[in-house]
């Protein structure tokens, strides 16, 4: 079987405001108006137009502006063309659909001698038993606004291009379903022979039609397209021709089953959750997300990843990141992909560089790490949420292959999808829709977002809703599938948003505590999340044990060390536990305290390269005597002194580790926070996030209306010939008719052509078809056919 389907510019000049009294030029479409004249061309309709109404236009389809047109003939040609046709249909629902096909079938079987276009009554009187009127009227207001449709009186005019736009075959919305259910076609596909789902699973993936000898009658009835004719899963249209049912194919590429021929939108039915409820379950998955970010910071600062030659993440060391955070693989691949939105990780060559001996890039965190962690936490929140809203990426499919059967890394440029901001903002804006607490069903989302973009329904399949549910929900976003106060705050799109939810999440956070409760198996436990300072503090003298809505830390000699090296002293820990405790001090804590720092900074390091200094000669000639004295080149320069050859970092490191507690000192004898601060990378200064158009504002695009009025007018005002006496064109209009003259009679003209690059250039051509903006026409010389676009045409004269 073989498949059929094969900143807009406002220029600077602007006219003078008109004098007190003086009456503006009315336009030929204004005159027309006042007239009560129908238009009779897309041109003349929208010469017709108000200039709200023509701004309203250039909103909705901003390429028409781009170069500014000349002549409201010119602004025609452009609406017209496929490309733009295409754009303008992309925001289209079922219904408006719906009526381009109507439009379009009424025109290609109208029996009428005179051939008039459908009348608006006459879309009355076809659609109302499935829509109601207003409903109708609603729809053909949008695409009239669109310039898909144009009035003349009753008459309802389509422009070609848009048949072109269908979401499915033509005929699906005027003709009666006549296909299985879902339920019926998810029934009858395991039946199916191997050969016979192959031959639908090509036409789902390719195109609803095929080319085939098997649908004639009389081919025997075990062929796999028989089979497929006698179950319904496949529509005869000819002897050679098979369609695939739209159900089937929507069943078969996972997408919502929607029909077309239902106009109007599914109505699901919300699960109602408590407001309150559901921005528990975001705060309390914000607090994770933010303690799982925090993790894969210091990891990597600790540890950088070297970057794929390609550019992403490698599973090995994805792998080793998800195992140090204590988190599944695919969450440290959606962790990765945050933090790198939110340029908290970068790739380069981090600061101090890593042991290994590299050049090649390494993922690490940036110095915007630093105040990012000193935030509140509302705030870290914040910066993460609108990155990922903001995302062209698709962190659900790491793990996922490719064509080539290879793994999707994190990171990577495969993962881009230019489309992913949109799509969430669908989904989520959906939710939004319904009042705080409800919740929705993914297969429900699918299909209202299938209904109301139907050209777009393949992004909508379950899988993808699920997935990005499932992400919404790990940022805090959903919680028990609704959506929380802070997350519909940040999706009202205004200036305030990201404070809005800010403040919204700070409210549904859990207040932080000042006080902790200390254990007799020396853990402490913190009944909720801490204020920042005693945060600090109790993660220097204790390890996290087990974290959660009530973390839980364990106090051990190693981690009493560890706050004795950065400066605090016995005294300080015994007050703090004594202040913030609202559980009595165990005797063992005071006791290993006390143990421990009686014993700390006995020995201290200092630089020579580095030095060993104690006020007790014989725990330093025991260092001397220790194995480890040979690996660091300790000499003894006084009974009290020695030196080694090695670094500072790696004699306290390498001290340590044979048993000793050796406390670094500066050149004035004081205690020093030593500890590793971690790898960080600069931002690429040349980075920049993705290009994104900006649309014209409202202002700009009044200027241009305006200055297309100017030019509207002084092709008016010139002489009433509109060809001149040797046949070439004056205006826009005398071109095109010249131009369907030609087609009409094949006739030879010689067109000056402007191509994109401002080059001018004069061509003889046969024209043979002018529509959708563009003329189609054949060169005499090769036999080609050429196409032009229209209003790049800037002269047309008849050849003998």
């Amino acid at each position: 079987m073989r498949n059929s389907s094969g900143t807009p510019e406002t220029g600077s000049h602007t006219e003078p405001p008109a004098r007190s009294g003086s009456r503006e030029a009315p336009t030929p479409g204004k005159r027309r108006a006042e007239a009560g004249e129908p238009a009779t061309s897309l041109a003349g309709w929208l010469g017709a137009r108000t200039d709200a109404q023509l701004v309203a236009l250039l909103e909705l389809r901003p390429d028409l502006a781009v170069p500014l047109p000349s002549s409201m003939a010119v602004l025609a040609a452009r609406a017209e063309q496929r490309a733009s046709v295409l754009r303008a249909t992309d925001d289209l629902d079922t219904l408006d659909f719906a009526i381009l096909e109507t439009l379009a079938v009424h025109g290609v079987t109208r029996t009428a001698s005179d051939g008039a276009p459908l009348t608006r009554t006459e879309l009355h009187v076809q659609l109302s038993e499935r829509v109601p009127v207003a409903a109708i009227d609603a729809s053909i207001e949008r695409l009239t606004a669109r310039a898909l449709v144009w009035t003349s009186d009753d008459e309802l005019h389509l422009i070609t291009a848009a048949v072109e736009a269908l979401p499915w075959p033509i005929g699906s919305t005027t003709e009666i379903p006549d296909s299985l259910t879902e339920p019926e076609v998810r029934e009858a596909l395991p039946e199916l022979t191997s050969a016979a789902r192959a031959l639908l699973d090509k036409l789902a993936s390719t195109g609803p039609r095929g080319r085939t000898r098997d649908a004639a009658p009389g081919t025997p009835a075990d062929r796999p397209v028989q089979q497929l004719l006698a179950r319904r899963l496949l529509n005869r249209i000819d002897d050679e021709t098979v369609e695939l049912p739209v159900t089937v194919g929507q069943v078969l590429r996972n997408e919502p089953v929607t029909h077309p021929h239902a106009l109007t939108p599914p109505t699901p039915k919300p699960t109602k959750h408590p407001a309150a409820d559901v921005n528990a379950v975001a705060a309390g998955e914000v607090g994770e997300l933010l303690r799982h970010c925090a993790a894969v910071l210091e990891t990597l600062g600790q540890a950088p990843a070297p970057a794929l030659r390609a550019g992403g993440l490698g599973v090995r060391e994805l792998r080793r990141i998800a195992k140090q955070t204590g988190v599944d693989e695919q969450r440290a691949g959606l962790l990765a992909e945050l933090l790198a939105a939110a340029r908290l990780i970068e790739k380069g060559l981090p600061d101090p560089p890593p042991e290994l001996d590299s050049t090649d890039d390494f993922w690490a965190p940036t110095p915007a790490v630093d105040a990012w962690l000193e935030a509140p936490p509302a705030r870290r929140w914040a910066a993460l949420a609108v990155a990922w809203l903001e995302l062209d990426r698709m962190p659900w499919m790491i793990g996922l292959r490719d064509a080539n059967d290879k793994p999707l890394a994190a990171l990577s440029l495969e993962l881009r999808t230019p489309h992913a901001p949109r799509d969430r903002h669908a989904m989520l804006g959906l939710l939004a829709e319904y009042p705080s607490g409800s919740a929705l069903s993914s297969a429900d989302i699918g299909r209202v977002l299938a209904w109301r973009q139907p050209r777009w329904r393949r992004h909508f399949r379950l899988e993808a809703v699920e997935q990005t549910l499932r992400e919404a929900a790990a940022l805090g976003l959903v919680g028990r599938g609704a959506l929380g106060s802070a997350a519909r705050a940040l999706l009202h799109g205004t200036p305030t948003s990201a404070a809005d939810a800010e403040a919204a999440m700070e409210a549904a956070l859990p207040a932080p505590v000042d006080h902790v409760l200390v254990q007799a198996d020396l853990t402490v436990i913190a009944p909720g999340p801490l204020t920042a300072e005693l945060q600090q503090r109790v993660e220097l003298v204790a390890d996290v044990e087990s974290a959660g809505a009530a973390t839980v830390y364990r106090i051990s000699e190693a981690s009493v060390r560890r706050a004795l090296d950065a400066g605090l002293t016995a005294a300080e820990l015994h007050a703090l536990f004594t202040k913030h405790s609202r559980t009595p001090i165990p005797q063992a804590l005071t006791y290993l305290i006390d143990d421990v720092a009686r014993r700390h900074g006995q020995l201290r390091a200092g630089m020579a390269q580095s030095f060993l200094r104690s006020d007790d000669p014989a725990l330093l000639a025991q260092v001397l005597a220790a194995p480890v004295a040979g690996e660091l080149a300790l000499r003894a320069i006084a009974p009290t002194v020695a030196i080694a050859q090695a670094p500072l970092g790696e004699v306290l490191e390498q001290l340590r580790a044979a048993g000793f507690a050796p406390a670094g000192e500066d050149s004035a004898g004081v205690i020093v926070d030593l500890r590793r601060r971690g790898a960080r990378i600069s931002a690429r200064p040349n980075a920049r996030p993705p290009w994104r158009p900006t649309p014209p504002s409202t202002e700009q695009l009044e200027l241009l209306v305006t200055e297309l009025r100017a030019a509207e007018r002084a092709t008016s005002a010139r002489s009433g010939q509109s060809v001149r006496m040797d046949g070439t064109r004056t205006n826009t209009a005398a071109t095109l008719a010249l131009l369907q003259l030609a087609a009409r009679v094949r006739r030879s003209v010689n067109i000056g052509y402007v191509d994109a690059s401002g080059v001018a250039t004069q061509r003889v051509v046969e024209p043979i078809k002018v529509g959708n903006g563009q003329l189609d026409a054949v060169d005499p010389v090769t036999g080609a056919i050429r196409h032009f676009t229209l209003h790049r045409i800037a002269s047309v004269a008849l050849l003998e």
